[in-house]
């Protein structure tokens, strides 16, 4: 008896050793790259007496590709690169520079396992604007205005999301006198706007005696500031450049979508080059008009953080 047990026993251990041999196969399938990806694009009014567009700047842009599970999307090569995503592979994008432009796309189309293509396409697309005389001679007062950030109000400064559901400084507002002791350049710095009736255009002057409130390195796009370092005041010697009034790209309507949120005059002040700035030294140059008064200027530029927006407040300059 004992020696059919240890018979018996044997023959389960050799045919368990044989089936731990018998090893499954995986195999992750087909990682090949989406193909035949395709930009179609459709500027807005596109017709024999307007080839390229009715002006309004909008394009509407949509992807498609065999095997792509995603999308992202770059509007303009000639911006750095800002990658967003386009889930339904649909979107409609509103050009703001004023004028004829030509644009470069990219699209990245994702696919299994992380497998992707890239493809880039031209555009050229015309872009109308005439600014709201109001807004002229509140913010310049047909000549020249000069302007401070308002420290004695709360939520002079204040950062939010960069969208037009919420048009507010919904996770931070800055109380009064908020910088006075980390960072006072923020107050001390003046900004004048000006028009230049020879031209036709305007300028906007800068004048730092305490420094410019702003961030460092690849954070800023403000020369001479050093390449590491916590926000805070560093010392620049202001500077001049040319501005343009520009429909705001956020796309933000002037009735605010509820109670909480701000209005937008729908109007940017785009500033030209990279030595001056409002309030806050930023890499982008949009800052979008919320509200203007001839006492009272609200402001949000697109923050160098991918997604955040920064509020202003601002004062005329006594």
């Amino acid at each position: 008896m004992k020696t059919n047990i240890k018979y018996i026993l044997g023959l389960f251990i050799i045919a368990l050793i044989f089936s731990s041999c018998n090893e499954e196969e995986y195999t992750l399938g087909d990682l090949s790259a989406p193909a035949n990806v395709v930009i179609n694009t459709e500027v807005v009014g596109v017709n024999a007496a307007h080839p390229n567009g009715d002006g309004s700047g909008n394009v509407k842009i949509s992807v498609t590709g065999d095997n792509a599970l995603s999308y992202k999307i770059d509007y303009d090569a000639n911006t750095p690169m800002d990658l967003v995503y386009l889930p339904t592979g649909k979107t409609t994008k509103k050009y703001t520079s004023v004028g004829i432009n030509t644009y470069r796309i990219t699209v990245i189309a994702f696919g299994k396992g992380g497998t992707s293509t890239n493809l880039t396409k031209d555009i050229t697309v015309r872009s109308d604007f005439t600014v709201v005389p109001e807004i002229v001679t509140a913010l310049t007062n047909n000549a020249s205005k000069t302007w401070v950030v308002d420290k004695s109000v709360a939520g002079h400064i204040g950062v939010g999301p960069w969208n037009i559901a919420s048009i507010r400084p919904e996770w931070w507002a800055g109380g009064v006198n908020e910088k006075v002791a980390s960072a006072n350049c923020f107050y001390t710095a003046t900004f004048t706007f000006a028009t230049v009736a020879v031209s036709g255009t305007f300028s906007l002057k800068v004048a730092t005696p305490d420094g410019a409130f702003t961030k460092t390195g690849s954070l800023t796009t403000l020369p001479g500031i050093p390449g590491s370092g916590d926000e805070g005041c560093y010392s620049y010697g202001g500077g001049t450049s040319v501005f343009s009034f520009i429909p705001a790209s956020s796309g933000a309507p002037k009735v605010p979508t509820n109670k909480d949120n701000s209005t937008s005059t729908q109007t940017s002040i785009l500033l030209s080059g990279a030595n001056t700035f409002i309030g806050y030294g930023a890499v982008q140059k949009e800052y979008e008009i919320l509200v203007i008064t001839p006492t009272y200027l609200f402001l949000r530029v697109q923050g160098t953080e991918t997604g955040n927006a920064w509020y202003l407040k601002l004062k005329p300059a006594l």
